[in-house]
């Protein structure tokens, strides 16, 4: 009920004109709009691409960053479109099978940041270790730092999965979390072999994948550190300057050429820190992009560039209103807590129904 309210609110959006007038605003401006994906399958990325391509001037995140810092417009002499750009973060398998796929049929660039020692180790990503661990386990009970967990309930298996998660997300070093993983794979079981073609989808890219869409001319890469951690959560300023600087060595010697843009983990400010920030100058990036809402003007920060992030799972008139402003607009209006109220009391009336 909720996704077809939303998706109504986007119709009414884009049908009654207000999302071409708010794309007829940002073209008097010089903007640089960033959309922020993860994976590409489990929606419709293609209906997504078409109805961007035909509205924006899709570009690298490099050359779009090139241009939007350029004293003069260049190519955007041209062509008046709000130029945009496409990134994926992490580098999920599914990048390589559909993004790239779509990218190459429909002539869109795309970008990708990559997290190297993922590539290396081809283990899952730690944010998915929560739920995957606890549906493959191979025993009805686990002790794990204290307590047991009886697996035989949903509400146990529920309990377990958000204590992994956020064992691992709060690690204060890429050892400690890497630790933990370890010790929960072998108190539940874990086989090695549990993987379905889902699991497989969502496991990193490997650098062959990597060097065959770089060589394409589609997919340009950046880096977005070497295991992934949350930077402003380690407490060795030594291991963040690691994480950041020895990225970009690892990707630049597989690709051939300088990396020059960095996508903070998980990206909001309170998640990448004063010394996160001074790491990436150091490492010489000349760019870094966030999480955080909004648009990009030549007077915004180089190293807390703001991307818009959207999903796959979403109705592309949902990303219209996205990439033209209105759906952060109003998310901020007063109208948003109405909209929950209505669906809370809804779903209340419904839940009463029922019984």
């Amino acid at each position: 009920m909720r996704k077809r309210l939303l998706i109504f609110i986007a119709a009414c959006l884009y049908y009654s004109g207000a999302v071409a007038v708010a794309r007829w605003l940002a073209r008097r401006r010089k903007y640089l709009v960033i959309l922020n994906y993860h994976r590409a399958t489990g929606g419709d990325l293609c209906r997504h691409l078409l109805y961007l391509r035909q509205h924006y001037r899709i570009m690298h995140i490099e050359a779009a960053l090139e241009e939007l810092y350029a004293p003069e417009e260049g190519i955007a002499a041209h062509d008046r479109r709000t130029p945009l750009a496409l990134t994926f973060d992490d580098g999920y398998r599914d990048n390589y099978t559909h993004a790239f796929a779509l990218a190459r049929q429909w002539r869109i660039p795309i970008s990708v940041y990559l997290v190297p020692g993922y590539i290396e180790s081809g283990a899952h990503f730690w944010w998915l270790e929560g739920e995957r661990l606890v549906r493959y386990a191979g025993v009805p009970f686990a002790l794990i730092e204290g307590r047991t967990y009886d697996l035989t309930v949903a509400a146990e298996r529920a309990a377990l999965a958000d204590f992994i998660d956020t064992r691992v997300r709060y690690a204060s070093s890429v050892a400690e979390r890497e630790d933990f993983l370890a010790s929960a794979y072998a108190a539940l079981g874990i086989s090695s072999e549990c993987l379905s073609q889902e699991d497989e989808a969502a496991l990193p890219l490997s650098w062959e994948q990597v060097v065959e869409m770089e060589q394409s001319g589609w997919v340009s890469f950046g880096a977005h550190t070497l295991h992934h951690p949350i930077l402003a959560y380690l407490a060795d300023k030594r291991e963040v300057q690691q994480e950041v600087e020895a990225c970009r060595g690892v990707v630049e010697r597989h690709l051939s050429r300088p990396v020059c843009s960095f996508a903070y983990p998980v990206g909001q400010r309170q998640h990448i820190g004063e010394a996160a920030l001074e790491a990436v100058k150091r490492a010489g990036y000349c760019w870094a992009v966030t999480t955080s809402y909004g648009f990009n003007t030549p007077q915004s920060n180089p190293h807390l560039l703001r991307r818009i992030e959207v999903d796959v799972s979403q109705h592309w008139l949902v990303v219209a209103a996205e990439a033209a402003g209105l759906w952060g607009l109003f998310s901020r209006l007063r109208w948003l807590p109405l909209v929950r109220r209505y669906l809370t009391n809804a779903g209340k009336k419904q839940s009463s129904a029922v019984q």
